[in-house]
This record gives structure tokens, C-alpha cells and sequence, in this order.
């Protein structure tokens, strides 16, 4: 978060007292993570049919109606929050493009259980040798900031990151789906691990 006295925790905590205008800061704070999420997912083949930013951009409007009614009192509370939701607007968006109005409720667990996967998967990106639970926490504050610099990223970097390190596929799936060569798409992902850890160690110099 831009501002490092404010933590999640404190920004919900401060919406609870009545300061409703926290609300905004504290959403805008996980829209790169939600994004980075919904590109990751596959949905039968309906990933091309919407658009990511229109996705997370429901999903932090119905957050905003909902938040009075969010229990939690983490920062992992709050993400798996806004994941079940973000699952919900998916399932919406898959049912709409199959058109039907029934709502499924076994698809969208099946969403959630997916976005959890992803978001597992942003966090093995930052593992280290070290496993005891500080360690993880702070991977876990660290993931919503990889999502971020990922969003920064020129598109192809984080394309092929996404593609190989996100959802693992080959070299040779990559550079089909990104109409390349084989040993361009290889360079590339060269250059964009580069990139990327060239802005993390930036991010968090700041």
C-alpha cells in the first residue's frame, strides 16, 4: 500500500468506526491482484468473451455494497472475501455468455477453488527456503504487490509471464497462443524475469 502506516487491517478498522472514505483506498489497493487473478483463469475457453478490467470493476462494486456485512479481522480474511465475490461476477459472466439465468452455485465454488490456485500461485513466485508462518505472511502481503508490478509491466513481459510462470504452461503453448516463434518467445521471457525483478527490488526499496 502507497501509504505503509495504513495497513489493510487499519484501513477496515477505520471504515468501521465510520469513516466510509477509506472504502475506496482500501478496494483500489487489491484491483491489480483481482485482475492478475482473472487473467489467470481459463472458464471453458470464455476468458477472451470479457473483459478483465470490466470483471474486477463489478466485483469492487459489489464489495463496496457488501463491505459493512464483511466479519473478518485480517488481511487474508479480507482477500478470500473479495476472491468469493470476484468468483460470483465470473459466474455471472460465464452464465451470461451461455445464456442462462440460472445461477450455479457448485461452478462458481469451482471459480473460487480455481482463484485460490491462482493466488497460491502468485505466492510460490516469492517462496524462499524459509517456511515458518512470519515468512509466509509476508509472502503473502508481498503477492498483492507482485500482482501490481505485473499490472506495470509492458503487456507481452507480463503475457508471457503470466503464461509460463502463473499458469505453467511451455514454451511451445506460449508462443503458439502469443503467435510467436519458439526462441523469440524464449527471450522474451529472459528479458521480462528481468524486468520484473528489476521493479520488485524497486517497489519495495521505496
Amino acid at each position: 500500500m502507497n501509504d505503509p502506516s495504513s495497513s489493510v487491517v487499519d484501513l477496515i478498522d477505520e471504515f468501521r468506526r465510520g469513516n466510509a472514505g477509506v472504502c475506496d483506498r482500501l478496494l483500489q489497493h487489491y484491483r491489480p491482484w483481482l485482475v492478475t487473478l482473472v487473467r489467470m483463469q481459463g472458464h471453458d475457453g470464455l476468458q477472451h468473451k470479457f473483459d478483465a478490467s470490466d470483471v474486477v470493476q463489478q466485483t469492487m462494486l459489489e464489495a463496496v455494497r457488501d463491505l459493512p456485512q464483511f466479519q473478518g479481522s485480517t488481511e487474508a480474511e479480507f482477500a478470500a472475501w473479495l476472491r468469493q465475490i470476484l468468483a460470483h461476477t465470473l459466474g455471472h459472466e460465464v452464465r451470461r455468455f451461455r445464456g442462462t439465468d440460472k445461477r450455479d452455485v457448485s461452478r462458481e465454488v469451482s471459480i473460487d477453488q480455481s482463484l485460490e490456485q491462482s493466488s497460491m500461485r502468485l505466492r510460490q513466485m516469492l517462496a524462499d527456503d524459509a517456511s515458518s508462518p512470519s515468512h509466509q505472511a509476508a509472502r503473502a502481503e508481498q503477492e498483492v504487490i507482485l500482482a501490481e508490478v505485473l499490472e506495470r509491466l509492458p503487456d507481452d513481459y507480463r503475457q508471457i509471464i503470466v503464461l509460463r510462470n502463473l499458469e505453467g504452461v511451455s514454451h511451445e503453448e506460449a508462443a503458439r497462443r502469443m503467435n510467436r516463434n519458439e526462441g523469440a518467445v524464449r527471450m522474451l521471457w529472459v528479458r521480462a524475469l528481468a524486468h520484473l525483478k528489476k521493479e520488485l527490488q524497486r517497489q519495495n526499496s521505496d
